[in-house]
């Protein structure tokens, strides 16, 4: 093999069929790696592979609901059935969206898909507060963020292909950037609640 140093990048050329073999082998196997390089005996430096870029550069993830399979299974449209205080929900969606009906309409939506849900929510604008088991809590405070918390708490647990999803993430940091924010529970309050479902997913058994 033949290397050139560049400014900012090494260059390896085979010389024969054998290296050219070789180094085709290896660079199917090492693809879109990130390297660094350290001291070798001698004069010589090493590269040794820290794994794929995403991975080794921690690049963030955008969970949405068109995201790719199956980072959307942590989004909260994705079809992911679960219980919460005896209510069954169709979706995460459809719980945070039942929540600015009235008590009465509440189970009509839970059952709603993560569509069909935001859909009857543009008819029920929130008001300044909602009601939720017994309590009254403040719209877009700590507090309603708490019961996304929770509805999130309980699909991970509840669902394996969405608990799978998320901690198929590694540690990488996830992000909720949509086309409009939400006013009542922002992508970076989002996001932080799936990273600290997720960190205390890893550490369960």
């Amino acid at each position: 093999m033949k290397t050139l140093l560049q400014r900012d990048h090494l260059v390896v050329i085979s010389e024969n069929a054998d290296e050219r073999a070789a180094l085709e082998s290896w660079r199917a196997a090492y693809d879109g790696f990130v390297f660094v390089m350290l001291p070798n005996a001698g004069s010589g430096v090493s590269l040794r592979a820290l794994g794929p870029q995403a991975e080794a550069c921690r690049e963030p993830i955008n969970v949405t609901s068109t995201s790719p399979e199956p980072i959307r299974m942590i989004a909260n449209f994705a079809p992911t059935p679960f219980e919460l205080d005896g209510t069954s929900y169709a979706c995460v969606e459809a719980f945070w969206q039942s929540l600015r009906f009235p008590l009465a309409e509440r189970l009509r939506i839970a059952a709603l898909d993560g569509p069909r849900a935001k859909g009857e929510s543009e008819q029920m604008p929130y008001g300044a507060t909602i009601e939720y088991g017994g309590e009254t809590i403040p719209v877009g405070s700590f507090a309603h963020w708490q019961l996304m918390r929770r509805a999130c708490t309980a699909k991970f647990q509840q669902n394996e292909a969405a608990r799978s999803a998320l901690l198929g993430t590694g540690t990488r940091p996830l992000v909720h950037q949509v086309r409009r924010d939400s006013r009542t529970i922002p992508g970076v309050i989002m996001a932080d609640i799936w990273m600290r479902i997720r960190a205390i997913l890893r550490r369960s058994p």
